[in-house]
């Protein structure tokens, strides 16, 4: 599939959605920086500057930061300055834990409560990544699954369970996204997604549920992988 037939397959599907409010559209461009590394973690966040360099005003610059900091991408120092947040790696671990639980139940519940129709976008997402996993960027890839994961969550239709899955998710957007632009994890990223939309195509519970788990089990062995490689490199420095 080209580039711009796997665009055109999510507009048609909705998975491309619309920019709303400048505050919203402000932390889109602030979590790009900060999933892309243009804002490393530990930097501090100068708003004026900043809001100059986005052309807007500091209010919705300030909104959008406090939406970052509910999302655990921003955090502020005892003088209410904000910084990127660098969490250590057993918080990250910890969170990730929780996260594969509830996607683990998300997926076990939605093998009862899914229409064909959303396990069938849930396989179109799956496949989309596949197809266009070469000619997509880091970012690219990264949105698309978690597209597919929240998907499989928003199945269940069990409101409070999509909620807590919100929240943490929002707090392992970095963490994730680190996980996923691994290049030579792809594939394996890629073999486990046809696994859990195999289980639910079958919905089969128990299959569902162990897939979604070894997936997040995965996500930690890359990120602790990745926090040993940077504190060797400090190391050295």
């Amino acid at each position: 599939m080209t580039q711009g037939g796997w665009i055109s397959t999510l507009k048609e599907e909705g998975a491309v959605r619309p920019r709303r409010t400048l505050s919203e559209e402000a932390a889109d461009n602030l979590r790009e920086f900060i999933l892309l590394g243009k804002l490393e973690p530990g930097t501090s966040i100068p708003e004026r500057e900043l809001a100059e360099a986005l052309g807007i005003s500091r209010t919705p610059l300030r909104e959008a930061l406090r939406l970052l900091e509910v999302e655990g991408l921003v955090e502020y120092s005892a003088t209410r300055r904000p910084r990127v947040a660098d969490p250590s790696l057993q918080e990250l671990t910890q969170y990730i834990s929780v996260l594969g639980a509830l996607e683990a139940l998300a997926g076990e519940t939605a093998c009862v409560e899914a229409t064909d129709a959303e396990i069938a976008e849930i396989q179109m997402l799956g496949g989309v990544m596949a197809e266009g996993s070469s000619e997509m960027t880091a970012l690219q890839f990264f949105q698309l699954d978690m597209r597919f994961h929240s998907s499989i969550v928003e199945a269940s239709r069990n409101e409070p369970l999509i909620e807590t899955h919100r929240q943490y998710n929002a707090r392992l957007w970095r963490a994730r996204f680190l996980s996923s632009q691994q290049a030579d994890r792809r594939d394996n990223t890629l073999s486990q997604h046809a696994d859990i939309t195999d289980a639910l195509v079958a919905r089969d519970a128990k299959a569902t549920r162990r897939a979604l788990r070894d997936h997040l089990k995965s996500t930690i062995s890359n990120i602790t992988r990745i926090h040993e490689t940077r504190d060797a490199a400090q190391t050295e420095d």
